[in-house]
């Protein structure tokens, strides 16, 4: 028995249920970490969150713009491109629809770039990302989100692989028109559904 198998029975074993895994992943109850260049630290004051692109007002939201905002709380599970997958994760957070609407997002647009620190970016169709449930989120399980997972502030676009969730967000860039991300002009799939397996380009 492989270990996908093992992992998929001991889930039947604690009463879930296995279809909740895409195919070619594992479930944890940790939360590994994995990102690309060194943990930021912010001075107070000196995070920002800049919105624009295709809108009619450009914005710069500091921290306490952002948390003053409605929230909205977010159970999920989430799936990450190196295989493993953590179930009813809890999130809270602003939705990317929502500062679309405070920035007069433009009804042609068609993709959003997040852009983050070290000059990361990843790109997502417009449509996936102000699903009710795509937060730009402040914190994870009740509490503000650790720097190793993407505090204080990460994108959640929890149906698409996490990379797609950007880590440390300093801006989301609304467009007209898609465009490349670091991992997908790096091998990795311009959409990233995991239900498909889209990990890597040529991925149907």
């Amino acid at each position: 028995m492989s270990f996908f198998e093992r992992n998929r029975k001991a889930l039947i074993e604690q009463g879930i249920d296995p279809a909740r895994l895409p195919p070619g992943q594992y479930h944890t109850d940790r939360f590994p970490v994995l990102h690309v260049g060194d943990v930021p630290a912010y001075a107070p004051g000196q995070w920002n969150l800049r919105l624009f692109g295709s809108v009619e007002r450009e914005m710069v939201l500091g921290w306490d713009d952002l948390v003053a905002l409605p929230a909205t709380h977010v159970t999920t599970d989430i799936h990450c491109v190196t295989k493993w997958s953590k179930f009813d994760t809890q999130w809270t957070g602003v939705k990317v629809a929502d500062l679309f609407a405070l920035a007069g997002g433009r009804a042609e647009t068609t993709h959003v770039v997040s852009h983050a620190e070290y000059g990361y970016t990843a790109n997502t169709p417009f449509a996936d990302a102000t699903f009710d449930n795509c937060l730009v989120a402040y914190e994870y399980g009740g509490e503000p989100i650790e720097p190793i997972h993407g505090g204080p502030v990460r994108l959640l676009i929890p149906h698409l692989y996490f990379w797609k969730s950007t880590k440390w967000l300093r801006g989301l860039e609304f467009r007209v028109g898609d465009v490349p991300g670091f991992w997908e002009r790096n091998g990795y799939h311009m959409y990233g559904d995991p239900w498909k397996e889209q990990r890597y380009w040529g991925d149907e």
